[in-house]
């Protein structure tokens, strides 16, 4: 049972590369951006109480 769904799964995938790889782009595009946010206000913070 768990074999064919992902066996199904990997079959998605390569049949819908362009959507996987933009789907794949958007969250590391999305996790970059939490992550810049998150040390541009930790700098800032400092910056401003010194």
């Amino acid at each position: 049972m768990i074999w064919e769904t992902v066996r199904l799964s990997l079959l998605s995938v390569r049949r819908n590369v362009l959507r996987s790889f933009l789907t794949l782009l958007g969250i590391v595009i999305g996790v970059a951006a939490v992550i810049a946010m998150l040390t541009i206000g930790s700098g800032t913070t400092e910056k401003v109480k010194s």
